[in-house]
């Protein structure tokens, strides 16, 4: 039997032709791996990168658990269920029982699953023209939606010193063949919340000026698992008749393990049923509208055991421990260099994440340049340029999830003076720019032919 990886390379080009043994193989996908970053250190992705051990444990009893044999696996059906109720209630439905909702893959699924719900409602209200969505800086699955779905995004460029997406930007981008107002709670680019009272309001006088009656949908990507339990004083769910539909990853602030989002709506109502499949699938008939079909039910079954463990109180708790360390961070990068805060991770304004640019003026390096430096010692914080009409302008982002201590955070800070200090006494000749500097980015560019 060949031993590859020792005598010769590996296969990598073509389907191998030799088998080999199980350890063999594993050492040979191991040792590659070595050359990934540090998931606990990587402060560019919103996702879980700490999982307790009967989480874990969980997850390998249950991983070969396909989600779509209800007859098979009834009770995973069950506890996926029981997860959309309490979601349902989290974020103030009005019989929380009553409602439908989904696990998906992740937020993204879960997304364009609010998207379609709101084309097919559109449709069925009479629009007969190009449809099309407005939003502010999204994340990218929002230009998938649209291009795989053939709906015009009308995407709404930056104004002045703004951020976000704001109730007075509506009134001029929508019209009757709006299907839908995305807004973003928890912005991607800044880790912002974006005004969803005001612009329910906006869309109220609109529509009680003559206009047309849209609806939201909140990309809860990352806030809707920390608002209900570190400022629930802001109105951004349920409690907002015009708020339809709430997608929300499970693996990220929901603290889940990788691969599991949700799709919530209001009514059950509000999912037209033309996009409910009653499929006849090993001998049973079971109700589906997710984009994939088999995958593995360990991420929601995961999900309900954070739920049960946690509840309120330990959410509550281990949400708002998060933000006291973002703080931390926030605090010591002000008094670090030349940076001006956008987000200092306050729990009314976003999420526990922290955002930043340089002060105007000359510097002998850029954020590129910071962010090459910091990851010399295993830091992964992205730097990258804001959505149209500020693409010009480059800013950086860290965030902060469960397993990150002050200790940790302390260390992040040393390493980064030490890399302002060594990038000002010995200053490239030519700094880095985007390409060069990680690659980091949030929006889709078209291949073209």
């Amino acid at each position: 039997m060949e031993v590859p990886g020792f005598a010769h390379p590996a296969p990598h080009a073509g389907f191998p032709e030799h088998e080999m043994f199980p350890q063999v193989a594993y050492e040979i996908v191991h040792d590659e791996l070595l050359l990934d970053g540090v998931a606990r250190l990587n402060l560019a992705t919103f996702c879980t990168t700490w999982i307790d051990d009967q989480a874990r444990r969980l997850m390998a009893e249950s991983m070969d658990k396909n989600i779509v044999d209800a007859d098979e696996y009834p009770q995973t059906a069950e506890l996926e269920r029981r997860c959309v109720r309490m979601l349902a209630d989290l974020w103030h439905a009005p019989d929380p029982a009553a409602t439908i909702g989904t696990s998906t893959t992740g937020s993204s699924e879960a997304a364009m699953l609010g998207g379609l719900a709101a084309k097919f409602r559109w449709r069925a209200r009479g629009g007969t023209g190009t449809p099309n969505l407005v939003c502010g800086p999204v994340q990218v699955c929002w230009e998938k939606f649209c291009r795989y779905f053939d709906v015009e995004m009308r995407q709404v460029p930056l104004r002045g010193d703004r951020y976000l997406l704001h109730p007075d930007d509506l009134r001029e981008h929508c019209d009757e063949n709006t299907i839908v107002v995305v807004a973003t709670f928890g912005q991607t680019y800044t880790g912002l919340y974006e005004d969803v009272a005001g612009m329910s309001a906006e869309l109220d006088r609109i529509h009680d000026a003559g206009g047309p009656d849209i609806p939201l949908h909140i990309d809860g990507a990352s806030g809707a698992f920390l608002s209900p339990f570190c400022s629930p004083e802001v109105v951004w769910d349920f409690r907002l008749p015009r708020v339809k539909s709430i997608n929300a990853s499970g693996h990220k602030t929901g603290l889940a393990p990788l691969g599991v989002g949700w799709a919530i709506w209001r009514e059950a109502a509000d999912l037209p049923r033309e996009l409910i499949f009653d499929v006849d699938y090993l001998g049973g008939h079971i109700p589906n509208f997710n984009l994939n079909f088999s995958r593995s039910g360990s991420q929601a079954i995961t999900q309900y055991y954070d739920f049960i463990r946690l509840g309120r109180t330990g959410y509550t708790r281990l949400q708002n421990a998060i933000y006291e360390v973002a703080q931390h961070f926030a605090r010591g990068l002000a008094a670090a260099g030349p940076f001006e805060l956008i987000h200092a991770a306050e729990p009314t304004k976003g999420i526990h994440a922290v955002a930043w640019r340089l002060t105007p003026g000359a510097h002998p390096y850029n954020l590129y340049d910071i962010a090459d430096r910091l990851r010399t010692r295993g830091w992964l914080i992205a730097a990258y340029p804001l959505a149209p009409d500020r693409e010009n302008e480059t800013i950086m982002r860290a965030v902060f999830r469960h397993g990150l201590t002050i200790d940790m955070v302390d260390l992040l800070l040393a390493d980064l003076r030490r890399g302002l200090t060594l990038l000002t006494e010995n200053p490239r000749r030519l700094p880095l720019d985007r390409a060069h500097g990680g690659g980091f980015t949030h929006n889709a560019t078209p291949e073209t032919p």
